[in-house]
Formats: C-alpha cells, structure tokens, sequence
C-alpha cells in the first residue's frame, strides 16, 4: 500500500502543473500569471481610487480643518499648557473658541449679507421690467458722470435692458439668478453638514495632530530622503504666512470698513463690508473697495462722510501695512500678485466660502516647491572627483 502511495505521488510530481494565478512564494514567482507584489500593487490602487471616490466629500473640510490647525497651532499649544497637558480637554476647549469667536460671527454676518443681496436682486428685477432711470448721483461724478449717465440710460434705462445685460455677461436669464437666490436657504443644510464635519476634523487635529504628524515624517523620509524636512517645514511656515497675514487681516478690514460704512450712512454695509474683506485677500484690493464707496458718498451729496470715509480707510490701511502686517506675516513665502489672484479665485470657484483661505495657500505651496527647485537649480553642483589612473607596476 506504502509502494501505490509513493508511485502514485510520484507520477503526480512528474505531470507539468498548471501556472498558477499568484504565486505562493518567491519560488514560484516565476511560474504564476500574476506575481504577488503585482496583485499587491493593483489591489493598493483599487483601494486608493476606491477611497478616492467615496470620500472626495469630506476633502473640504479636511483641508480646511487642516489650515485652521496649522494657523492656530502656536494658540493651541499655550491652551495645552493650561490644561495641564490634557489633549482632550484642550481640544474641546479649543473647538468651542472656534465656534464662538470664528464660526458664529461669520454665519451672521452671511445671514445679513444675504439677505441684503435679496434686495439687490429684487431691485434688479423691478428695474429690469420697467426701467431705471438715472440715478443723480451718477450725474454728479466729478470724473465721467455725464458718459456713465449716457451708458446707465442705454443699458439700464429701458425695459428689459437689464436682462440683456446679464444674459450677455453670464449667459443666465435674471429671473434664473433670482430663483438661485431665493433657493440659497435650500443649501444651508448642506453647509451646515460641512462646517460640522470640518468642526469633528479640527477636534482630532488638535488631539492626535503631533502623532499624525511623527508619522507622516516617517513615511516622508523614506519618498523623500535628505529632503522631507526642509520641504516638509515649508508648510506651516506657508499656512501661518498665508492664513495670518492674508485671512486675519483681511477678515479685521472687513469688520472695521464695515462698521465705518456703517456710519457713514452707507446702503447695505454688511455686503460691502464682506466684499472689502474678501478684496482685501487681493494686494490693493481694500483701497479700491473704500474709494469707490467714498466716491459714492460725495457723489450722491454726504461730501463730509464721503472724505471722512476716505481718511479714515487711508490711515487703517496704513497702520496695518506698517505695524501689524510686518509682525503677522512670516516664513518664507510671499506671493506674488497674479498666484494670489488664481489661488483665490480658484479656491471659491472649487471649494466655496472655505477656497478663500484653501486656494492661497495651495497655491503658496506650489510657489514653494518652485522656488525651490529653483534653488536646487542654481545651487553649484559639486565637481566629480577624477577617475583613480592605474599604476602600472613595472
């Protein structure tokens, strides 16, 4: 019976076996139609597009979470210390300042601006249904009032002219853009549900951000060796530059002109509040924003509130671009105009409201990897050393 057995595995072992489908092992690696690390590979990217597809969502608030970490990350460690050292204490505690001195005013000044949108628009559409005339105090600019007057009459005077005007601008009809309007409401709890993953993200960040970290070091070497930490440290230097001496101040010359147009006797200051912090992310775009809005209050006859608003905007600007900016701005990156200009726009575009500070510093980032291959460009590559001659030994 032993004999049967051993002939029997012996044919066995002489019949050529079928190439298996993955291999068992590094022998037979050689035979299998698809090796192991090939299968391992394929099954990571299937993981990873997999991934990609179900939780693309959730990138918004990540990364905005992300940025309000990294920007507020010196504060946080001073609230750790006070806490005693408790991560989880100082992470609720952190997250409920968020929300009162951050998320909370925001959402209100949202909710005035747009409600005062509303009644731009509804204007909008009265007018572009009987016409309107001329305003005086188009009339009265020092500089073109009678052009800008000739050209409200030919595109704004008569009936209709204003939806031509903006289906020529946008290719929407006005009455489309007045429904979008009325259907904001419908999106709130969209953006409530995306503040409040943003919220549950921040916590975590706080809590674990140090160990996340340590481990993306660790992994970073191993991609990038000899250059994972210069390039890695670019990036809060970038956030804090960016979300500080761009989103902070910006945010202050909202709130300050918005109070001051306020005064002033300006129509809808909240809206143009928001506008002018949002034109403040942009170099020049704040002194624009306040002597358009002066200009209109000496057209339209407040000539003593027109120039106070104009003063009192020049000396702001001033105070901020001499003391404040120069001790909130630092690190090494400072954008340019134009990649300013793109990361804005395409941030709100991409991302909404949160792109305002998403975008710029995104696009601070691939300035900073620009530069820095640039750098490694110009550096002065080190001179080979000579190949050894060969002595010849008589």
């Amino acid at each position: 019976m032993k004999d049967q057995v051993r002939v029997t595995a012996g044919d066995r072992a002489r019949v050529p076996a079928e190439p298996r489908l993955f291999g068992r092992s590094a022998a037979y690696e050689r035979s299998a139609l698809i090796g192991p690390t090939s299968a391992a590979r394929w099954l990571l990217v299937f993981v990873l597009l997999a991934g990609a597809y179900f939780f693309h969502g959730f990138l918004v608030p990540v990364l905005a979470a992300t940025v309000i970490g990294f920007a507020s990350w010196p504060l946080y460690r001073r609230l750790l210390v006070l806490v005693g050292g408790s991560r989880t204490v100082a992470a609720t505690v952190a997250i409920i300042l968020v929300v009162a001195f951050i998320v909370t005013p925001i959402s209100i000044a949202v909710a005035y601006a747009v409600d005062e949108f509303r009644g731009w628009v509804v204007w909008a559409i009265e007018a572009n249904a009987a016409g309107a005339p001329v305003p005086a105090w188009v009339l009265q600019l020092p500089f073109g009032g009678a052009w800008l007057g000739a050209q409200w009459a030919k595109h704004v005077g008569h009936p209709g002219a204003l939806g031509e005007l903006v289906q020529l601008v946008s290719g929407s009809n006005i009455g489309n853009i007045y429904r979008g309007v009325l259907l904001v409401g419908a999106s709130t709890a969209k953006a409530f549900l995306t503040l409040l993953f943003m919220l549950i993200t921040l916590f975590f960040v706080y809590r674990d951000g140090e160990k996340f970290v340590a481990q993306l070091d660790r992994l970073g070497e191993r991609i990038l060796p000899m250059r994972w930490e210069r390039v890695s440290r670019i990036v809060p230097l970038t956030i804090s530059s960016t979300v500080t001496g761009m989103g902070l101040i910006a945010i202050g010359e909202g709130i300050v002109l918005g109070i001051a147009y306020w005064i002033a006797g300006v129509p809808s200051p909240v809206t143009l509040g928001i506008i002018t912090g949002v034109m403040a992310l942009i170099p020049g775009g704040a002194p624009l924003s306040f002597t358009l809005v002066s200009i209109y209050l000496v057209a339209d006859g407040a000539v003593f509130a027109g120039t106070a608003l104009f003063v009192w905007g020049t000396v702001e600007l001033f105070i901020v671009d001499k003391t404040l900016r120069p001790r909130l701005v630092g690190g090494p990156i400072k954008l340019p105009f134009l990649p300013t200009f793109f990361g804005l726009v395409g941030g709100v575009k991409t991302m909404g409201f949160l792109g305002l500070f998403v975008g710029p510093v995104l696009m601070a980032l691939l300035v900073a990897i620009w530069r820095e291959w640039l750098h490694e460009a110009e550096a002065p590559v080190a001179a080979e050393p000579e190949p050894a001659k060969l002595i010849k030994h008589a």
